[in-house]
């Protein structure tokens, strides 16, 4: 017997802005058949390709201790510094800087509601730094 992952659920104080932020963040977008709106307790957001969706589901309690689960998000079209640079103005926070002086690493940011994810480099620098072929 196998399991199919259906979906990512991040739980939040406002579901719908959290979703906004999240569908700027990752280029997701709304179901046009089923749009979410403010005061929707659970928003679905879909990768371009629709291969992941990520539910938003409204919670009373804020986040008080650090996630046990997280996303690691790798940059498509750019460096990782650049990519934390943009998702800073979108109004990310660093948590954690884990870059080395050798270019690896990742930083550790959180949403606006404080729910962590890490922003890791690129294939480009990856490649590039001979650690995948």
């Amino acid at each position: 017997m196998a399991l199919a992952l259906s979906h990512t659920t991040i739980n939040a104080l406002d579901a719908y802005e959290q979703s906004v932020w999240w569908a700027d963040l990752l280029g997701y977008h709304e179901d046009p058949d089923d749009p979410n709106e403010p005061g929707h307790e659970e928003c679905m957001i879909f990768s371009p390709d629709g291969s992941h969706r990520l539910l938003l589901i409204e919670v009373e309690d804020a986040k008080v201790v650090r996630n046990r689960v997280h996303l690691d998000l790798r940059p498509t079209d750019r460096p990782r510094d650049e990519e934390v640079e943009r998702v800073l103005a979108l109004g990310a926070t660093v948590e954690q800087d884990c870059r080395t002086d050798d270019g690896r690493g990742w930083v550790v940011m959180a949403d606006p509601e404080g729910n962590e994810f890490c922003i890791l480099r690129s294939d480009d620098e990856r490649r590039a730094a001979g650690d995948i072929p």
